[in-house]
């Protein structure tokens, strides 16, 4: 068994990211400048963000953190992002979601530029990674590719089960590895909340994406001798043992799973580095197209 180790693969990419804005630097070209907003006191959200200006000033990129109170109006959050649309030296900002439930989501993301969309959520942006055309792809499943890339994990040819149909994760997670490249090729099964005979359709798989959010949901019984198994999920779950009340689970229960596995991400250190160094090459993606 291997461990998809996210931690190293996000800092060996960071490295990367780290060098080419050295030499853009050193050119005079100004470095990426990524904008976060946050809107509210989620404490999970402001740590998310945090970590993301964090991995912005690891690699050299400018970055601006916005946080507005949970009563911001939905008029005052679009005139927001259309003066981020607007200002030149912004490559890509993103909008922290969830928003305040006063807020419409979906217009607030409709407003964003596609161009500056480094999240890849715009319709734009999905429409171009359905048809393979140049976009930039959601962090999270841009993340897993680059993470089986890495790897060299076989992916022509197999079957892969992907476990939820978000817009975040599941649906393009589909798409992406159907798709006639590396990696891809895959027949892909995509299932959810209502899918009959999920255990044993588990069990067909060479490759399981779990994405539904529910911790520890894939058990060692549904999966087979050899799969591969990408873990998405991040759920605190109370544990008195722990100092903090609350230990990370995943959507996967790992002592029972990864005994069968040829690959395998952890909960956490997989899949979530991958996430933010995805919005990063995502960002570096939009500095160089405004040359």
């Amino acid at each position: 068994m291997t461990l998809l180790d996210g931690l190293a693969t996000s800092r060996q990419i960071k490295s990367e990211l780290a060098q080419v804005v050295k030499e853009m630097t050193e050119r005079g070209e100004r470095p990426p400048h990524l904008a976060a907003v946050l809107v509210g006191n989620d404490g999970a959200s402001l740590t998310y963000v945090t970590s993301k200006v964090k991995s912005c000033e690891e690699v050299g990129f400018r970055s601006t953190l916005i946080q507005k109170d949970a009563s911001i109006t939905e008029i005052e959050l679009l005139q927001l992002i259309a003066d981020l649309n607007s200002k030149a030296d912004l490559d890509g900002y993103i909008i922290q979601l969830p928003l305040p439930k006063h807020i419409d989501e979906k217009k607030v993301l409709l407003a964003v530029d596609p161009s500056k969309d480094v999240d890849g959520f715009h319709p734009e942006n999905v429409g171009r990674m359905a048809l393979g055309l140049p976009c930039y792809l959601p962090a999270t499943p841009g993340g897993i590719l680059e993470l089986l890339r890495r790897y060299q994990v076989p992916t022509e040819g197999k079957h892969c089960v992907v476990i939820g149909r978000s817009h975040i994760v599941g649906l393009p997670m589909s798409i992406l590895l159907q798709r006639n490249r590396v990696p891809g090729n895959c027949t892909v099964t995509i299932t959810h909340s209502k899918t009959k005979d999920l255990d044993q359709i588990c069990k067909q798989a060479d490759i399981i994406v779990a994405a539904l959010g529910r911790p520890e949901f894939l058990k060692g019984s549904m999966v087979k001798d050899g799969a591969v198994v990408i873990d998405v999920g991040i759920t605190r779950v109370e544990d008195s043992s722990k100092k903090s009340g609350f230990r990370l689970a995943g959507d996967v229960e790992f002592s029972s799973v990864s005994p069968k596995c040829s690959f395998i991400t952890p909960v956490p250190g997989g899949v979530g580095p991958m996430t933010i160094v995805t919005l990063l090459q995502n960002t570096l993606q939009a500095r160089l197209a405004r040359n």
